[in-house]
């Protein structure tokens, strides 16, 4: 998603994540590969506080946020919802739904304050809308579901600050998320 920015012409990309290994690679491969101004931000979607601390470190490099692209999530499969340990379920809502709705608050009320409206993109899932049977993951499906739901009432409330707030629900694709060794009775279903 942040090469596809690059390659339209944003002028700087900041990337957040947990797993700093993983987002210092991909901001210093995509700024070598574009010329695009990337930023690395290790950060957990989970503590208000940080978030709301990043995206102003954010605006503070970049001068605005105007783009959104929120796609933190886990997934949990192939565990059935009778043995599904809560505190799993817990983390993964939180991350999912919680962390969404954090990361778009605090982009919101910048985008809000600087009143130059925005475009906030929820990255859904298709097993927001249907379950994926047999692959048993009621906690990943219901967190999704949870991420439409949110992205339509954001988009009501923040219209009036020009403010789009939209979900996208792929289906599945080869990222890391789907490589689990769990996941292969399903690949061949």
């Amino acid at each position: 998603m942040a090469q596809s920015l690059a390659e339209v012409g944003v002028r700087g990309i900041a990337i957040l994540d947990v797993q700093p290994e993983i987002g210092d690679q991909a901001a210093r491969e995509l700024s070598e590969q574009t010329g695009v101004d990337v930023r690395f931000y290790r950060v957990d979607v989970r503590d208000g506080i940080s978030i709301g601390h990043t995206i102003q470190d954010v605006v503070d490099h970049f001068g605005e946020v105007n783009v959104l692209i929120n796609a933190a999530s886990i997934a949990d499969s192939n565990i059935k919802a009778e043995a599904y340990d809560l505190e799993k379920f817990r983390r993964l809502i939180d991350i999912n739904v919680t962390g969404t709705f954090i990361t778009a608050q605090a982009c919101a009320q910048q985008m809000i304050r600087a009143r130059i409206g925005g475009s906030i993109i929820n990255i859904a899932s298709m097993s927001g809308s249907v379950v994926n049977f047999p692959q048993e993951q009621c906690s990943y499906n219901a967190s999704k579901a949870a991420v439409i739901q949110l992205t339509k009432s954001l988009a009501a409330e923040w219209a009036r600050h020009g403010i789009r707030v939209n979900s996208i629900s792929p289906g599945y694709m080869d990222t890391a998320l789907n490589r689990v060794p769990g996941l292969e009775a399903q690949k061949k279903i």
